[in-house]
């Protein structure tokens, strides 16, 4: 079998994050059973040629060009990209598009459906009915048909199978299959014996992830433990991290502050080895794949209650949940829930609940499983269609 996982963007520091992991996750897991998988998406920021593998998955990459610099990454394309699709597309077994409204993914799922290829879409809670004239115009061009005609539409939670299914006029969208996101079980860290202990904030800069509240933690930490060390890693995509840093420094703890930028995934895997928590207080987070990663090393975690993983992070103990709303405390409340997991016997308790929680919940091999009975269903579909 033949799968083309089509993305909207991927860049050397992954600064388009959750969408583009998880099809590079999606495919090494199916490569590594036979199939061949490969991924299409804009490229940018590479130093002379785009590569053609990513993290051992076959990649056609296009330089991406700005057309709609006021929509960012809904409005950047590739005219030779597009004008490949058809031939991309046909090339393929199944079509699974990483699907948002933009001027890439779109036109590869109407392209799919134009080439009468089995159509596989997975939204990552970026497609909900439609808040402005823009989003109700692309809806009407296009949207709402490959919703409808999919072969399948994949969701993380039930909240995004409904939002989704909202955007179709009656809710008639093809059939819906729930795959969560999974990732690859690593070695559980070793329990930190003494030494200064280091919290983790690795995610992009940007106010929905509310990196702010990170900061804000850093003054009700210290003041317990007060050789602690913050490291807050990601890409910048919001020009953020120069007013979190002057807010460090007028909260007199820059110090303990440490801004490292972008990381590579090796990168990733070795700073979250070397950290004792992992904290992502954002306001809306469908399924974070970084949450996954940090708890599939055993990194203890701090997750707002509005994330979709953070029923099961509650429920095996794997972290501590807070509030998401935005309110003046929110730091302190970020920071105690931090100094809770910090203490020695609650770290290693929530270390070994979070390592179970992946291993039992959300290894890539169980989410392998299901993609390819979900493969095998639309292949189905689309014969009898």
């Amino acid at each position: 079998m033949r799968v083309l996982h089509v993305v909207t963007l991927h860049t050397p520091t992954h600064d388009f994050g959750g969408p583009t992991r998880v099809a590079l996750n999606l495919s090494r897991g199916l490569r590594q059973r036979g199939v061949h998988s490969a991924m299409v998406a804009l490229g940018e920021g590479f130093d002379g040629a785009m590569p053609r593998v990513v993290d051992g998955v076959p990649a056609r990459l296009f330089p991406a060009r700005h057309v709609l610099p006021r929509f960012e990454v809904s409005g950047i394309t590739s005219p030779t990209m597009l004008a490949r699709a058809g031939s991309l597309v046909r090339s393929a077994d199944v079509v699974h598009v990483h699907l948002m409204r933009d001027l890439v993914t779109l036109p590869f799922a109407l392209a799919a459906l134009a080439c009468g290829r089995p159509l596989v879409l997975q939204t990552h809670g970026m497609v909900d009915p439609g808040r402005n004239r823009v989003a109700r115009l692309v809806d009407v061009l296009g949207l709402r048909r490959v919703l409808e005609r999919a072969d399948a539409v994949l969701h993380l939670t039930e909240q995004e199978r409904r939002d989704t299914a909202a955007v179709v006029p009656g809710g008639r969208m093809g059939p819906a299959y729930r795959l969560v996101n999974g990732v690859p079980l690593q070695e559980r860290r070793p329990v930190r014996e003494g030494g200064p202990a280091t919290v983790l904030y690795l995610a992009r800069i940007q106010e929905r992830k509310r990196p702010q509240d990170f900061v804000s933690a850093i003054p009700t930490v210290l003041a317990a433990r007060p050789d602690t060390r913050f490291v807050m890693a990601g890409p910048d995509t919001g020009a953020m991290a120069d007013d979190l840093l002057a807010l460090a420094r007028k909260q007199g703890v820059a110090h303990a502050l440490e801004y490292v930028g972008p990381l590579d995934h090796e990168a990733v895997k070795a700073q979250l080895r070397a950290s004792d928590v992992y904290v992502l207080p954002s306001i809306v987070e469908p399924f974070a794949v970084s949450v996954l990663e940090a708890m599939s090393i055993g990194v203890p975690v701090v997750v707002t209650r509005t994330g979709g993983l953070s029923p099961d992070v509650e429920a095996a103990g794997a972290g501590r949940l807070v509030d998401s709303s935005p309110r003046a405390d929110n730091g302190e409340r970020v920071g105690k829930a931090i100094l809770d997991l910090l203490e020695p016997a609650a770290n290693a308790r929530a270390s070994a609940a979070a390592h179970t929680l992946v291993r039992d919940s959300f290894t890539l091999e169980g989410v392998v499983d299901t993609l390819q009975d979900v493969y095998a269903r639309a292949l189905t579909r689309a014969g009898r269609r």
